[in-house]
Order: structure tokens, then sequence, then C-alpha cells
């Protein structure tokens, strides 16, 4: 599934092509996504898209008409095409600029999304309650430690809680509590100040990392040029069960928590 990582990845590789650009079609070639693609997308023929941004794992292309709201859901990639290029079978939508240069939105599974928002974006019910942002500087120890604060629920789940901080998927959770030496199911009220800030520190570097390889290849991610992400070969812990911790040499463990496979070292990790 594309993490914040993968959609910055991919924000920095699209924008080259849409902004500043005129839209002159906008095609929707199958509008069953996770939320129906609505009719309303179209207002963006004949805009300009002036800026592009991310929020979170969105991406937002303004334009004086309104806003495209793009998510990229569990397969989805956005690539840059030749519109006279034969369109493949996941292929479901498509913005092509008066300049002749098209970007599709391809997702197999379809749980991504494109909506059309009108006025202020970070207004809309799928923004407004979101988090900070994790490599922004309001993204302090003191503000993690305000989410955790009271809290029996395992750290692990409130990083990972886009209410708290956006974006910081499994793979990225599991990395950074390694980097932390903090155990992901050790209640998150209980973890002291100084190790939230190592944690902290611990989050924005791994994702800026990623970011610079270019996201964490898995299952069927590509970024913006239909290229796999390369994060995934510096891996400390997840999805190394039982391989030695590249630290100590201890096997690493797998559990489960909120459906979901966690990966940690019994040994570097308190």
């Amino acid at each position: 599934m594309p993490e914040l990582p993968e959609v910055e990845t991919t924000l920095r590789g699209i924008p080259p092509h849409l902004v500043g650009k005129v839209v002159r079609e906008v095609i929707v070639r199958d509008s069953r996504l996770r939320w129906p693609v609505p009719d309303s997308i179209h207002e963006l023929e004949g805009a300009r898209i002036t800026r592009g941004t991310r929020r979170g794992k969105y991406l937002l292309f303004g334009s004086p008409r309104g806003t495209l709201l793009v998510h990229l859901g569990m397969s989805g990639s956005l690539r840059i095409s030749d519109p006279s290029a034969p369109w493949k079978k996941h292929d479901h939508v498509a913005l092509t600029t008066a300049q002749g240069r098209q970007v599709r939105l391809h997702d197999p599974r379809r749980f991504g999304a494109a909506l059309w928002i009108e006025g202020d974006p970070a207004q809309h019910p799928l923004l407004r309650e979101l988090g900070v942002e994790p490599l922004d500087e309001a993204f302090t120890p003191e503000a993690l430690k305000a989410a955790c604060k009271g809290r029996s629920a395992p750290v692990k789940a409130v990083i990972m809680d886009s209410h708290n901080v956006v974006g910081v998927g499994n793979i990225y959770a599991c990395e950074a509590l390694f980097m932390a030496g903090i155990r992901p199911d050790k209640p998150a009220g209980k973890v002291p100040l100084p190790r939230l800030a190592a944690l902290v520190a611990a989050i924005k570097e791994v994702l800026a990392a990623s970011i610079e390889l270019g996201g964490t290849t898995l299952r069927d991610f590509v970024n913006e040029k239909g290229e796999p992400g390369y994060f995934q070969q510096t891996l400390r812990v997840y999805d190394r069960e039982g391989e030695p911790c590249r630290k100590c040499g201890t096997k690493v463990r797998r559990i489960v928590m909120s459906n979901r496979s966690t990966f940690f070292c019994p040994k570097c990790q308190k």
C-alpha cells in the first residue's frame, strides 16, 4: 500500500507535468473507485493547475475552479503517458493537458479515489481531522507526548493514528520504533519524553530516507514513472521474522497488532 513516502515521491514527479498546465480533457473510464468519481470532476476541463501539494496520503491539485483530490488506495499510481498510448486494463481516470501529455490514475484494486473539491480543501471531511505532518516542525516530542498522555494503547497504535500524526504506516512505524529502541506494544502513556524525542527523530529520519530512495516496494507499488522504490533493501526489522537483528543478532520477532504484522527485536527494543 502506498504510504507517505510513496505519495511524496509521486508528488515530486507529477507536478512538472501538471502544474502550470491547462487541462484539455478529463477522461473517466471507470468511476467505480473507493468513492464514485463525481461528474463535477469535469469542472477541471479548461482550467489551469496552479499547485500540487500533499496532505497525509492525499494528493491535491489546485486550480481557480477547485481542487482535485487523489488517493492511491492500496495499489494505485499516477503515471505519465502519451495520450495515444494504449490504455492499460486498470487505467481508470486521466487528465490530458493542452501541452499533449496525459496523467493516468492506474489502480488495479480500485481502492483509490479521484474527487472534486470546491472551496477550502482543508475543510473537506477527508482532510479536516488529520493530525500533524510528521516532517513538519510542529511534530515535536511535546506534541507526541500530548497524544500519548494517559493512553494505555500501544505506542505503535498512537503513531499510526492519523488523528495524531499522518502518514506513519505500518512499515515505517516498525522501523522507527526499532531505531528508537521502543517495543511496539509498550503502553503509550508509559513512554517518557526523552524516548518519545528519540521516536520523533526516528520517524522523521526513516520517512526522509525512504523519500530519498523512492519509497518502499511492497507488492505492486510503483512511482510516477512506473518504477519500483528501493527503500525495502534497507529495512531493519519489517518483514524479517526469524532473521538476525542487524544490530545485535537476536532473531526478529513478529506479533499481530490491530490485524497487522508487527516486527521488532526483543533485545534492542524495551
